[in-house]
């Protein structure tokens, strides 16, 4: 059986999971792009041979020979478009986060079980190799019980001021993905949040009533104690590491070079700086993911990224905002 798929938002992120859909996945076929930008749509779908092209999500949902939609649309617009393709009987891959607001994906939620289809939410750092191997020394118990997670998450450089208003904030917006690894990883629920903030790379970001720079403390229900560390901007480049420690050992990740060259003077010893932008850094993770969709679809079985796996970092993400608002740890259990 092959799989037909529409893409609905022709922008980076969809791009990256058009060009996969065609040219990297077996037993897919992607029928359709949706784009409110036609031209968007309409290059996209020239390039890679697609057959159809429409500024209207509605046309992918009312066909009835697509079987399942990937929506990399704006943030604002995922948790309408969930409910309308799964009143459709579409299955659905969506880009994190479900909404911001947990009402809302309670109710897209509610929709997706009732109607029976399959929900993938895009966390896609779950399917790079370097998170894959720490989750392979936890779970395993390579690394004996597991005390201390601390992950490191810190982006180039900020986004424009006029994405940070609309973002949603540093927490849901950029934390987001490390709560969702943190839960991952430590396979637990988080308890409670303690978060200390702060405005230190561009005064401009605290005036959109953001933070840009920010340590989270997260208890676990299991015992273990996880720290993020985030920044909006690392000037050597795209900053992603995690420590795992346990009582027998620990597990660590380095970040992700263009190459393994070093070089050697009189004057020091150096290589070149780390990938700069995650979609370089996570591309690999990218397909990984959208072929677990694609499988789970056409052989009925479980996604291992679901809905409740998009609502809980979002909940953790409210958390942590109210803490760092607030100045005290902020029990989970309080947000909903």
């Amino acid at each position: 059986m092959t799989l037909n798929i529409g893409v609905i938002g022709a922008g980076r992120i969809g791009k990256v999971h058009a060009e996969n859909l065609v040219t990297r996945i077996n037993d897919v076929n992607l029928a359709a792009i949706a784009d409110v930008v036609p031209e968007s749509a309409q290059e996209l779908a020239r390039r890679l041979r697609v057959p159809k092209a429409t500024a209207h999500y509605q046309d992918i949902l009312n066909d009835p020979n697509i079987h399942a939609v990937a929506i990399c649309s704006a943030t604002d617009t995922h948790s309408q478009i969930i409910t309308e393709a799964a009143q459709a009987g579409k299955h659905i891959f969506c880009e994190k986060p479900i909404d911001f607001d947990l009402e809302r994906i309670d109710n897209v939620l509610a929709t997706v079980e009732e109607a029976g289809v399959k929900l993938q939410i895009g966390f896609n750092r779950r399917f790079d190799p370097n998170y894959a191997r720490v989750k392979q020394a936890i779970v395993s118990g390579e690394i004996g019980d597991l005390h201390l997670l601390h992950i490191i998450s810190r982006d180039p450089s900020p986004p424009p001021i006029s994405y940070i208003k609309v973002s949603g904030g540093m927490f849901l917006d950029m934390s987001i993905h490390d709560f969702d690894m943190a839960r991952f990883l430590v396979n637990s629920e988080a308890t409670e949040v303690y978060t200390v903030a702060s405005v230190m790379v561009d005064p401009a970001i605290g005036e959109a009533g953001d933070v840009d720079t920010a340590l989270i403390v997260l208890k676990f229900a299991n015992g273990v104690t996880a720290t993020i560390d985030n920044s909006r901007q690392a000037v050597y480049g795209y900053d992603q590491r995690v420590e795992a420690f346990g009582s027998g050992g620990a597990i660590s990740t380095d970040n992700v070079y263009p190459n393994m060259a070093t070089i050697s003077t009189a004057q020091n010893i150096r290589r070149d700086l780390p990938l700069n932008f995650f979609m370089q850094r996570y591309v690999e993770s990218y397909l990984n993911e959208m072929q677990v969709f694609v499988d789970a679809v056409l052989n009925n079985k479980p996604v291992p990224v679901t809905g409740y796996d998009g609502r809980v970092p979002v909940l953790m993400g409210l958390a942590a905002k109210q803490s760092q608002l607030e100045n005290r740890p902020v029990l989970i259990e309080e947000i909903g």
